[in-house]
């Protein structure tokens, strides 16, 4: 750890992840959006073993869920960008898929949130952007965000820039954040890495570190 004006500037993953400034985000993690990955039997594992472990450190973690707006409250870019993705030609056949009562909406069984943990419905891709998630982690005194979930191409990245953007130390468990789309995933990652605002690390290793951290 480098200390310079008072500060002091982590060097490596493993002086990021001070135990009492680190809080765990788990994005996105509906059974609406899960659905659609083509590895998500492997996502979902390396999701809860990343989870589990910051359980079983103490860390502060933060569930985030898409949510849908009916459509005549959903404006123009919610609308324009359901019909992109829904791929349909009028706003009359754009169907919301994440409403918030609705089954796709809700996060999967597996990874169930405790009484001691918050979750932030968003209808951005950053989450940032519209929700209390900057606030709280201020107010506990957080600096790195260790980020996992889906989908890499989609939200995982905006949120990694925003976090940046927000004097916060972004870590990426590569191999529990899941991609719809490989390649665009693969872009992703090339894309923040070569922006040199984030760690990246395994589930292995973010594992071990915050167990070696804990002393467990």
């Amino acid at each position: 750890m480098e200390k310079a004006f008072g500060l002091e500037i982590p060097e490596n993953l493993e002086d990021a992840c001070e135990l009492n400034r680190t809080a765990l985000i788990v994005y996105d993690m509906q059974v609406g959006i899960f659905s659609q990955l083509s590895d998500g039997a492997k996502i979902k594992t390396e999701v809860i073993e990343v989870l589990q472990a910051a359980r079983d450190v103490g860390l502060r973690v933060f569930f985030i869920r898409h949510m849908s707006l009916p459509t005549e409250l959903s404006g123009v870019f919610q609308l324009k960008t359901a019909k992109v993705w829904q791929r349909v030609t009028s706003v009359n056949d754009v169907n919301p898929w994440f409403l918030r009562d609705a089954p796709g909406f809700q996060l999967i069984p597996e990874v169930t949130p405790l009484p001691s943990e918050a979750i932030f419905d968003k209808i951005t891709m950053s989450a940032f952007e519209s929700t209390p998630l900057d606030i709280a982690l201020r107010d506990c005194g957080v600096q790195t965000v260790i980020i996992i979930g889906v989908a890499t191409e989609i939200g995982i990245e905006p949120t990694i820039r925003h976090a940046a953007d927000l004097g916060y130390i972004p870590v990426m468990v590569i191999d529990a954040c899941g991609a719809g789309n490989e390649e665009a995933g693969q872009r992703a990652i090339a894309s923040l890495k070569f922006m040199g605002d984030a760690f990246f690390t395994s589930v292995e290793e973010i594992c071990l570190i915050l167990r070696r951290k804990a002393g467990i």
